[in-house]
């Protein structure tokens, strides 16, 4: 008869009972940062598949598209819209042992989420164009990414631009205590990221001849923990009985006034740290900012009509979310964001098998004419392995 440790299991991966010890760990392990996979973009409109190593303990991913734009006018114009360049990213989706879509959405969510993550990262000073105007605040753009072109450009003469963007997938929800990231180091692990590129007809508006083509590389680099082994030679491991969720929904039908959009995929198990939206409005789309003018009461509720946080007009949540994240996310991207975990981790987190029935309220005022309107809001949550994404 043979007698095995006892086991425990986490994200469905047995580990020993006697492994998991997030002190030791804490003190033994290395920050390990190596690139995953270089290819060909494959193009717009196309996918881009990337498996990934099994290895370490999987924390996040950095993408970056490294490439460029030729733009030729022919008989047209060429003419970049508010989806560029982020949303170049139309649908990131990174699956895990069996988890499909932990992570699912657009460029831009991925851009905004990572401001919202790290408080000390600002977009400050750095100078981008967007709809004809230099802007310095509130472009989540990094001083070492080229847009090539500015978002919203018009008669984009011709020329071939240089294009260097990049996104971070939180794998977990943060670089400390690591709740999210992935036991990687596992045969029966399986870690997937799909990145659907967006359309042309998503990013450019093309005229006449005219044609925008763009080529590149795609870069994918792994931040990961090692696993190293305590002080009798077996392997030490912190805490992962939860997955870090990121997850997308579109909202239609809406009307100036009041607009209540309940959470998708609600249930016990699963805590929310963040809710962030924006508006699309019109033809082709662009976010509304965010203020005074354009959004009344902004809040959210659960239950029957329980509302812990409410805000008066939308400038007021925008003052608000500029203070956490050292970003104006309101200004050129419209996002607004209902925030829980920023300041204090988890001691405002709302768990959704107490606080059910989440919804969020959003007061469109009457100076938005409304035209193939959509909300689209992102939900970051934490949820234990069998409650699902």
């Amino acid at each position: 008869m043979t007698n095995e440790a006892p086991a425990r299991y986490m994200q469905g991966i047995a580990v020993p009972e006697s492994s998991v010890n997030p002190r030791e760990f804490f003190l033994r392990t290395r920050r390990r940062t190596q690139l995953e996979s270089s290819k060909a973009y494959a193009g717009l409109g196309q996918t881009d598949t990337f498996e990934l190593k099994k290895t370490d303990i999987l924390a996040g991913l950095f993408i970056r598209f490294d490439g460029s734009l030729v733009t030729v006018k022919g008989t047209g114009q060429v003419n970049t819209q508010a989806r560029w360049p982020y949303d170049l990213i139309k649908q990131l989706k990174f699956t895990a042992n069996g988890q499909s879509n932990i992570i699912n959405c657009s460029g831009l969510k991925l851009k905004a989420r990572e401001a919202m993550g790290k408080g000390d990262l600002t977009d400050r000073g750095v100078s981008q164009n967007y709809n004809g105007a230099t802007v310095t605040q509130g472009t989540l753009s990094q001083a070492c990414e080229s847009w090539g072109v500015g978002s919203r450009a018009t008669n984009v003469p011709d020329g071939t631009y240089d294009i260097d963007l990049s996104w971070f997938v939180p794998v977990a929800e943060d670089q400390i205590d690591l709740s999210g990231a992935i036991f990687a180091a596992s045969s029966s692990t399986d870690l997937t990221v799909n990145i659907d590129w967006a359309p042309p007809t998503d990013v450019f508006t093309l005229s006449g001849t005219a044609t925008a083509t763009l080529t590149g590389t795609v870069q994918v680099v792994a931040l990961r923990y090692s696993i190293p082994l305590g002080p009798d030679g077996q392997i030490v491991v912190p805490d992962l009985s939860v997955f870090h969720s990121l997850i997308q929904t579109r909202y239609t039908n809406l009307a100036n006034g009041e607009n209540e959009l309940r959470l998708i995929g609600q249930g016990a198990g699963k805590t929310v740290l963040r809710a962030f939206s924006q508006l699309w409005n019109g033809a082709p789309a662009v976010p509304v900012v965010v203020n005074e003018d354009n959004f009344g009461k902004m809040a959210w509720r659960f239950g029957g009509n329980e509302t812990p946080d409410e805000y008066p007009d939308a400038q007021v949540l925008r003052y608000i979310n500029e203070r956490m994240y050292c970003s104006d996310i309101g200004a050129v991207w419209g996002f607004h964001c209902h925030e829980f975990a920023s300041e204090n981790a988890f001691r405002d987190a709302v768990d959704l098998g107490t606080a059910s029935e989440w919804r969020q309220v959003i007061n469109v005022l009457p100076a938005v004419v409304l035209s193939n309107a959509a909300v689209e809001t992102t939900v970051e949550s934490i949820f234990t392995a069998g409650a699902g994404s």
